[in-house]
């Protein structure tokens, strides 16, 4: 995979989106609204030299004179965040919870010292090389927002309204959503997880919870009446895709609750959701120890552990299948043999 496989689609009039050429941690969608004045990028990629390339390609579509002038970022992660370091003169949009949570994930230069730092022999070191090691933070700086807010913001670019709701605690405890109602597109950020039958996607993972926030983020997105919505990651969906991705979220909430009446441990129901099939076609299936987790602390009033414990779970859990699967095909290789 290289920056040229990336791509910038129209999706709609003088809106554009960056969407990555296959799924995986930290590949997500942004979105480029233009004007004759002025731009807005929704979301960054996460490191400098994608969000370079991604403003390369921003500025081929952009008319004389005009520049990206402010950036929404739909949440703190910084697979949405990091590459706002590429438009400095740009105002940097987030909800007030948005600052407050990004104190959780370690900052860059950090995360990378963890990637490359971590023995790669160790569950943990070779899950965040295998899954982390193609980005480059050793040199990047947090970028400070500039505007904080709660509620809703209205926004225009140029003659097009840009509608910006803050949510209740859901992937994160700072999410928004950007409405955009001449394109009647919705970007949703890490609310959505996108998948279809032409191009499935991933597991998601939601950090805050509770899941019925989430369900209720994702019908707040359909009430705005839009047709395209444009997830945090996976392809862009219309409203059945949107409800689709409901039923997965119930699904996985319903389980979570009987699993945990049951005394059952977060990371066991996660095992028997995978154990069962659901989501059979997504992959990164171990990040439903993460959202499971998540919701057994809402059940449970617990607090969240930082996210060194969390990755060694999933890391944990991610190898656990793979040993497994591992074990499944050597058998089935080993039935065949004896048939034959």
């Amino acid at each position: 995979m290289t920056i040229r496989d990336w791509t910038v689609s129209e999706i709609s009039k003088d809106l554009h989106a960056w969407l990555p050429p296959r799924r995986g941690w930290g590949l997500a969608n942004c979105g480029l609204l233009v004007s004759p004045r002025t731009a807005l990028w929704i979301d960054t990629p996460y490191d400098p030299v994608l969000a370079g390339a991604f403003l390369d390609r921003s500025r081929a579509l952009l008319p004389e004179g005009v520049s990206v002038d402010r950036v929404v970022v739909t949440h703190g992660n910084g697979d949405h965040y990091w590459g706002a370091g590429v438009v400095p003169e740009a105002e940097i949009i987030v909800t007030r919870g948005a600052r407050d949570q990004m104190c959780f994930e370690p900052p860059p230069q950090q995360l990378h010292a963890m990637v490359f730092g971590t023995d790669p022999d160790s569950p943990l070191g070779g899950y965040l090389r295998r899954h982390f090691g193609v980005f480059d933070w050793a040199t990047t700086e947090p970028v400070q927002p500039h505007t904080y807010f709660n509620g809703e913001l209205e926004l225009s670019v140029g003659d097009y309204p840009v509608q910006i709701s803050a949510l209740p605690p859901a992937h994160t405890a700072g999410d928004l959503i950007v409405h955009l109602p001449a394109q009647r597109t919705v970007f949703t950020g890490d609310v959505v997880f996108a998948s279809t039958p032409e191009q499935p996607g991933d597991h998601p993972v939601h950090w805050a919870g509770p899941l019925g926030n989430v369900v209720s983020a994702c019908e707040q997105v359909l009430e705005t009446g839009a047709e395209i919505f444009v997830p945090g990651h996976g392809p862009v969906l219309d409203r059945a895709g949107v409800r689709a991705h409901i039923a997965y979220l119930e699904r996985v909430r319903e389980a979570a609750h009987t699993a945990h009446a049951a005394g059952v441990p977060a990371h066991e129901a996660a095992r028997r959701l995978i154990d069962e099939g659901l989501g059979r076609e997504l992959e990164l299936p171990e990040r439903l120890v993460v959202t499971i987790g998540t919701e057994y602390r809402h059940l449970d009033g617990t607090q969240r552990p930082n996210i060194v414990e969390v990755m060694t779970q999933v890391a944990t859990l991610a190898h656990q299948l793979t040993a497994d699967g591992g074990a499944v095909e050597e058998r089935s290789a080993e039935g065949r043999s004896a048939g034959e």
